[in-house]
């Protein structure tokens, strides 16, 4: 009876793999035919690094030589605001001159230059389109370079699409309070070594 019983159901296991081994071919035949028309990308761990080399070129040829020397020495860019009302807060401390300062993947910071006084964070962002590595964030130096381009090309207009916020929403005030004292340090040093610079080769000193 077991016998019977074995035998019967080896056979029958026999009947479903022929009926199932054709269709198991088939589908890994076609699996293995959509993996070939598939484009294989390769991930490469330096293509960040060459991005962002890529990117500090191209900043570098389009700002300044004052904002890429800002840039590279303190990581970050400041922009002075040029609109005749200014922000709302600027506004409020009688027209009194503001600028920005530019990080990147972080919020553009308003603020009065004479008190150091912040006004807002303005957030807007650049995704990266590059194919087939398009990604919802820039090289660093890239996203400070479409904030600067967007900034001095029609200050008004990214600032009316940008999401804006208190100060401290994102970054901590002390902190960029921080970087504007450094900011001013800095100035005074470039100061310095451009009025040694021009002592050197025969240019008069300011006031003479």
């Amino acid at each position: 009876m077991l016998l019977a019983l074995a035998a019967t159901a080896l056979v029958a296991l026999a009947l479903l793999c022929e009926l199932l081994l054709p269709r198991a071919s088939e589908g890994w035949r076609r699996l293995r035919a959509r993996r070939q028309r598939m484009p294989q990308v390769v991930y490469d761990p330096g293509r960040e690094l060459r991005a962002e080399q890529r990117a500090r070129e191209l900043l570098r040829s389009c700002v300044n030589d004052e904002e890429w020397e800002m840039y590279r020495d303190l990581g970050f860019i400041r922009v002075w605001g040029r609109r005749p009302d200014g922000p709302a807060s600027a506004r409020a401390g009688g027209g009194a001159p503001y600028a920005y300062l530019i990080y990147p993947h972080r919020p553009i910071v308003a603020y009065l230059v004479q008190t150091h006084r912040l006004i807002g964070e303005y957030c807007v962002t650049f995704p990266d389109q590059t194919r087939p590595y398009g990604s919802a964030r820039l090289p660093d130096s890239d996203d400070v370079l479409a904030k600067w381009m967007a900034l001095t090309a029609d200050e008004e207009r990214l600032i009316t699409i940008a999401n804006l916020h208190l100060p401290g929403r994102q970054l901590d005030p002390d902190a960029v309070r921080r970087d504007l004292w450094r900011l001013g340090q800095w100035e005074r040093r470039r100061l310095r070594t451009l009025h040694r610079g021009g002592q050197a080769t025969g240019a008069p000193a300011d006031g003479a």
